[in-house]
């Protein structure tokens, strides 16, 4: 039986498809471990402008709210802003991770990376952990942007984003594995049919949060 730690865990959602997503591993995955959704959407479209750096004021507001109100440790499932939070985690006193970070550091021990992503945004901060996570190591990495696929996540249509990437993925030739840039993505995994595996970022990212609350890291 799964087994979980006490303590609460705030997520930084951009959308709110994540909420029952995570919801659902912390079920499966980590019962006990409480859950705190922070959404902000309104992160997202900021970056996507005016780039991740320009929303890191109100990330850092984030994060610090979160830890006054109790949070053991805070998990960015935003791969565009992933970064910033990282970087604003100084001084809070809890761990603040970012959700790619575990699938990135799997992805870094293949030889040759796709990267797929329905956000542009999403791509360089992506490539930018992968490599860090390589730590100097040649990893032969290229990226594929669905075109449309967002715009269908946009209009609320979650079976056409998903059809979208999984065809995407089913196209990419020449890999040894295939990395999800983004949350939202996961479901996209079982409706391909690619023999090319597939590392997604919610079930990773959220057994490292655990296991930092659970170690008091």
């Amino acid at each position: 039986m799964p087994t979980g730690p006490s303590g609460t865990l705030a997520l930084l959602h951009t959308s709110p498809v994540h909420v029952p997503v995570f919801e659902g591993l912390r079920d499966t995955d980590h019962p006990g471990l409480g859950l705190r959704h922070l959404v902000r959407e309104d992160l997202l479209a900021r970056a996507r402008e005016q780039g991740p750096q320009a929303v890191a004021p109100a990330v850092a507001a984030v994060l610090a709210q979160a830890v006054d109100e109790g949070a053991s440790a805070v998990l960015c499932t935003c791969s565009t802003i992933g970064g910033v939070a990282e970087a604003c985690a100084a001084g809070l006193g809890v761990p603040v991770l970012r959700v790619d970070r575990p699938m990135a550091a799997a992805a870094a021990a293949a030889g040759r990376i796709v990267v797929v992503a329905a956000v542009h945004s999403t791509l360089e901060p992506t490539l930018a952990l992968i490599r860090d996570e390589a730590a100097g190591r040649g990893v032969n990495v290229r990226t594929l942007l669905v075109e449309g696929a967002w715009e269908l996540f946009e209009a609320g249509d979650r079976d056409g984003y998903l059809d979208a990437v999984a065809t995407a993925l089913d196209g990419v030739r020449e890999a040894d594995v295939i990395v999800l840039a983004q949350a939202s993505m996961a479901d996209a995994a079982v409706r391909a049919t690619t023999a090319v595996p597939v590392l997604s970022s919610p079930r990773p990212g959220l057994r490292a949060a655990a296991g930092a609350i659970a170690s008091g890291a």
